[in-house]
């Protein structure tokens, strides 16, 4: 795909993100798009967040879990980038967001930068300070969540907003990653569970694919980043009044609000 294209597609994304309205499926417009071709976009549309001011602060691995690879019909995991915009805590907005979706993760704090290739799971344990709750709240700029993987992709692995708890932050070699629960409320009733090992197996496994991804792009996951390592549960659709909240074992619990 050229270069021109590349950058048409990467406005055409932001202004969906700053309008809060769809754009028709890019695969269904652009066959010709390639993974590759996807995350140039991703990168073009990073770059005009940053000139409007926004501050990368982490990065994200998206569709990691069965349950979502298999609502999204997505079958391999993605990439996206988190800035100082995406963060909220207690109540979050939802204003602007098109069709949001919320699900449960494990956040990474870094103590140290990790770049693939080569990055091991080892690698990544060494070089987390801790691990905490996360809920991320993702959103499509795609029209009715009608994607494919390059769509995803494209449009920063559906990122939208993001919400730790750090007064919850635990030393990652203290925690069974693996082995983990993590139980879901919505308004007060129980929504789901699943174990870590729904990311890939391991939560560290992802970090470690992330590193390894990034590092194809020139990329590295840096020291202070916030790094999201994939939902455990199924995505759950929100609206302004919705109340969720999660424990992870061993972790700690986390508690939303959307406005």
């Amino acid at each position: 795909m050229q270069d021109q294209q590349i950058q048409e597609i990467s406005v055409e994304l932001y202004q969906a993100l700053r309008s809060g309205k769809a754009v028709p499926p890019l695969t269904d417009r652009y066959p010709e798009l390639s993974i590759d071709d996807a995350y140039a976009v991703s990168l073009a549309l990073l770059e005009m967040r940053k000139a409007d001011g926004e501050v990368l602060i982490g990065k994200k691995i998206g569709v990691t879990s069965e349950a979502v690879q298999n609502m999204l019909k997505v079958g391999q995991p993605d990439f996206g980038f988190l800035t100082d915009r995406m963060i909220g805590e207690g109540k979050i907005s939802l204003d602007g967001m098109i069709a949001p979706r919320a699900e449960g993760e494990i956040a990474f704090l870094l103590s140290a930068d990790l770049k693939g290739p080569g990055v091991t799971e080892a690698d990544v344990l060494a070089a987390t300070e801790a691990v905490m709750p996360c809920f991320e709240i993702v959103d499509s700029r795609i029209a009715d969540w009608k994607i494919k993987i390059q769509d995803t992709v494209a449009d920063n692995a559906s990122c939208g907003l993001f919400a730790i708890n750090r007064d919850d932050m635990k030393d990652p070699t203290k925690v069974d990653l693996v082995g983990c629960e993590m139980v879901v409320y919505k308004n007060g009733e129980f929504l789901s569970r699943g174990l870590g090992s729904a990311a890939l197996g391991n939560p560290l496994t992802c970090v470690a694919w992330l590193a390894n991804t990034l590092g194809e792009y020139g990329i590295s996951l840096n020291k202070g980043d916030i790094i999201l390592s994939g939902s455990l549960v199924p995505l759950e659709n929100v609206v302004p009044g919705d109340k969720m909240s999660l424990e992870i074992s061993g972790i700690g619990s986390l508690s939303i609000e959307f406005v």
